[in-house]
Order: C-alpha cells, then sequence, then structure tokens
C-alpha cells in the first residue's frame, strides 16, 4: 500500500489545475459512490486527480490507484480498500476498473461493507453496468465523459472562459450569440486545428506527437480494450482492424452487411457484433433513422468515425464534406438524439432538421420544411435559419 500512496503522492503534485473542464461541474460529487466512463484519452483521470487536488490535501484520507498497476497482479483491491479504510480513509479513487477481473463484485462489496467510504471509479466506454457480475446500476451514478467541444478547445488555447449554449438558444439566437463572441476571437481561426487534433485533451502535451500518440491509443482499445472486454482472440483482433480501415476510407459508410462481410471474411452475425464494440469504444458512431437505436437489430443508416481527429488519424482522403457531418454528428450527439433524415442530413430530438454544407450551399432544399436549418462551414455568422457550422461546437 505504501508503494501506492508514493505513487499517487507524485501524481497528486504533477497534476496542473489551469486547465479543468466544464464536466467537472456537471457531476454530482455528493454522491457516495460515482463511475465515470469514457474513451481512451477524453481525460478521465487527469479529471479525478484535479478534483481530489482541489478538495484533499495529500494525506491518509484519501488514495488514488489505477488497476493497470503491477501491484494488483498478487494483491486484492477489496483488501487495499478494508486496509485503507481501516485506517481512516474517506476517498477512494480507482482507475481503469476495466483492467481488473472482477471488478464489479469487488467494488459492490467495498460500497456495501465500508458505508464511511466514498468509492469514485472511471473505466473505458466499453463498461456496461447491467452486464458486470454485481448489481451496481442501484447503487451507482454513472457518467460518460466526452471529449473537448471546440469551445473547450477555445478556452484551453485562449485562457479565455467562453460560455456554452443551449441548442435552443442556438436556433433562436445565433446571430447574437456569433457577433458576441466575434467580439473576443477570430473562431474560424481555430477551428481546423480543431478538427485535425483538439478533440482529445492529450493534445496539450505535445502537439507535434499528438497523432502518434492517437495512434497508439486506437491500437490499444484495439488490441487490448475490445479484446479483453469482449474475450476476443488474436484472429478477431485481426479481422476487427481490418473492418476499421474499411470503414475510415469510406465514411460516411452506408452499410452493405453482406458486401461487407465478403470484404472483410467477416460473418455477418459476428460482423454486426464487431461493429457495435467499435461504436461503443467510441471509434464509431452510427446513424439511425428515427425509432431505431445501437440495440436494434437492424442496420444503421450511416456509419462515422466518432470524431474528426480520428478521420484525419486513420483516413487516407478527408473529404471536407465528411468532416462537416462528422463534427456536426458528434458534436451534437453528446446531449441530444441524433437520426438519420429522409429530406436532409440530420433529424435532432426527433424535431429539428439539419442540412450540413460548405459557404455556397443553397436553402432551396430545406425552404418549405418545418424546423429546419441550413447549417455552412466556413462563415462567421449566420443569418434567419442559416448558422455557421463552428457554433455547435458551443453547446458544451
Amino acid at each position: 500500500m505504501q508503494q501506492l500512496e508514493t505513487l499517487f503522492y507524485k501524481k497528486y503534485a504533477e497534476v496542473q489545475t489551469n486547465n479543468i473542464r466544464n464536466f467537472i461541474n456537471e457531476i454530482d460529487w455528493d454522491n457516495r459512490f460515482i463511475g465515470i466512463k469514457g474513451s481512451r484519452g477524453v481525460g478521465k483521470t487527469t479529471l479525478i486527480l484535479q478534483y481530489i487536488q482541489l478538495h484533499y490535501k495529500p494525506n491518509h484520507t484519501v488514495l488514488y490507484v489505477s488497476l493497470d498497476n503491477l501491484y494488483f497482479a498478487n494483491n486484492n483491491l477489496y483488501d487495499l480498500a478494508d486496509e485503507f479504510y481501516k485506517k481512516g480513509g474517506e476517498l477512494l479513487a480507482i482507475d481503469e476498473v476495466h483492467r481488473y477481473p472482477n471488478w464489479a463484485i469487488e467494488i459492490k462489496n467495498i460500497y456495501d461493507n465500508m458505508p464511511e467510504l466514498k468509492v469514485i471509479f472511471t473505466g473505458s466506454s466499453l463498461l456496461h453496468l447491467t452486464h458486470a457480475k454485481a448489481d451496481l446500476s442501484r447503487r451507482v451514478v454513472m457518467y460518460n465523459m466526452p471529449g473537448l467541444s471546440f469551445r473547450e478547445f477555445i478556452n484551453f488555447e485562449t485562457n479565455k472562459k467562453l460560455s456554452s449554449y443551449s441548442l435552443e438558444d442556438i436556433l433562436k439566437n445565433h446571430i447574437s450569440i456569433s457577433i458576441d463572441i466575434k467580439k473576443q476571437l477570430k473562431p474560424l481561426a481555430y477551428f481546423q486545428n480543431y478538427l485535425d487534433y483538439g478533440y482529445y485533451p492529450f493534445y496539450l502535451e505535445n502537439k507535434k506527437s499528438f497523432h502518434k500518440k492517437l495512434s497508439e491509443t486506437i491500437l490499444t482499445v484495439l488490441e487490448i480494450d475490445i479484446p479483453q472486454y469482449a474475450n476476443i482472440q488474436t484472429s478477431g483482433i485481426i479481422l476487427i482492424k481490418k473492418l476499421l480501415a474499411i470503414i475510415s476510407n469510406s465514411v460516411p459508410f452506408t452499410p452493405n452487411m453482406s458486401a461487407l462481410s465478403s470484404r472483410t471474411g467477416i460473418s455477418t452475425n459476428t460482423l454486426k457484433h464487431y461493429l457495435k464494440l467499435l461504436t461503443e469504444a467510441e471509434l464509431l458512431n452510427f446513424l439511425y433513422v428515427k425509432d431505431k437505436g445501437i440495440n436494434s437489430l437492424n442496420k444503421p443508416e450511416k456509419i462515422y468515425l466518432n470524431n474528426t481527429n480520428i478521420m484525419y488519424n486513420i483516413g487516407n482522403d478527408v473529404n471536407i464534406g465528411n468532416t462537416r457531418e462528422t463534427f456536426f454528428f458528434n458534436q451534437l450527439s453528446y446531449k441530444h438524439i441524433v437520426k438519420a433524415s429522409k429530406q436532409t442530413d440530420f433529424l435532432v430530438n426527433n424535431t429539428f432538421s439539419f442540412e450540413v454544407g460548405g459557404k455556397n450551399k443553397s436553402i432551396k432544399q430545406i425552404v418549405n420544411l418545418e424546423n429546419s436549418y441550413l447549417v455552412k462551414d466556413t462563415i462567421e455568422i449566420g443569418s434567419q435559419t442559416t448558422i455557421p457550422l463552428w457554433l455547435f461546437g458551443f453547446l458544451y
């Protein structure tokens, strides 16, 4: 345990609190049992350490541990928590729970048998409490952490405190909002950089090596996280990589399951399973028609890469039209229901229709469609029902 305390104190001393994401305020930290899941690289570890530094002194009452530490190859998580609790521990922060066998059972027992201990844990976006071999769903409050929004990226780059806006605010007041933001900076001066490397906060460590690190992150998800979660053998890992490579060069990808099965050598049922895993790992994003979703047996209308950073990382030909749609889908889908539309590119919250295009895109496609909007790239300020694409990066 002393070894883990030393590692924690080192991390505590090194963590910076200059760039703290607003997501920290979305969590009700008064809950005794908190889970935070999200894709690799979105900043879960940093967020927990920042919370600890802001609210706790580095002493015997708080402990952070990562379950990928070799300590847990020969030591039990529950026994560690028990020792920590008996010595006056108040907060146990547990990182990378998906890397530890039977994590759910042991954390449940920690929660049940140590009533004055607060537990915060993080895990892969693949985690499903309903799949865990313990009844955690009625105990834990679970949060899903996204990558940086365009607004957060600008704030990190400029040290400003630009506010987020609701979708309703943007639809109703986008002109005045755009003008207010433009008075402070030129949003388009930051937009291309965000599309390239701004979604994952680890870009702050070294922009030059960002894509190398992102490639390593994607490989870790494909080679470790997904196989460990779904118990997939080496041959399956190779097929999943092949599947992702094919899709990444074709997005937005309208899936033909039979053709994709023939091209990859993966059976149709296995193919659906692999696609679902890639989506839950937040490497892909499925666009369904209205009233259909991820648990549906129906195929998605389109498949996108999850965010534009992944597009620039593994796509051989980054198409500007695909980039626009990927950005819009990614930024809207965190807090809103985004579906395919027969008349336009996207239907949001089953109410608002959006057609996404460049600055010369005509409004004629939506002119007689109720609650419809034209979303244009490369414009700073819109007019009437035409809204700048970048502004949808201010939703969170």
